[in-house]
């Protein structure tokens, strides 16, 4: 089971389950809720705590995690989501990524985020791209 993958940090193993499971009661069930989407519609992808988070990968390229913010509610993040040309994503970032927030798992709608995940899978932004763009923008400064 893709949840179940752990990596290490410092000398702590952090899981996915165990992210989830450390969120405020609210929190951990949007994260289960998300999670269990992203599992569903992502059966390929490898999942790992990324940065801290949640993320799920296509290849070696990430496209979909979820974190919770500061305030609380929950981010679910889709790295080129702003090419799903979707007003209820929110753009984010300088690149292509899209997010949506969550307070309350009533409040996560199935056909959007089923929709935003089939994306997800199969419009992924190209990494090497972004790569060579950022390595000419630093020759140039």
């Amino acid at each position: 089971d893709m949840n179940r993958k752990q990596c290490a940090k410092g000398s702590r193993i952090i899981s996915i389950a165990g992210y989830d499971a450390a969120q405020s009661p609210a929190g951990a069930s949007i994260c289960r809720k998300l999670g269990a989407e992203i599992e569903r519609a992502l059966p390929e992808a490898t999942s790992k705590v990324w940065h801290r988070a949640p993320v799920w990968f296509v290849g070696e390229t990430p496209v979909v995690g979820y974190n919770v913010a500061a305030k609380g509610h929950v981010v679910l993040l889709f790295w080129n989501g702003q090419a799903f040309g979707d007003p209820a994503l929110e753009p984010i970032g300088k690149f292509k990524a899209a997010q949506a927030r969550f307070a309350d798992v009533s409040e996560i709608k199935v056909a959007p985020v089923r929709r935003w995940l089939k994306k997800a899978g199969t419009e992924i932004w190209d990494v090497s791209a972004i790569r060579r763009m950022r390595a000419r923008a630093m020759k140039r400064k």
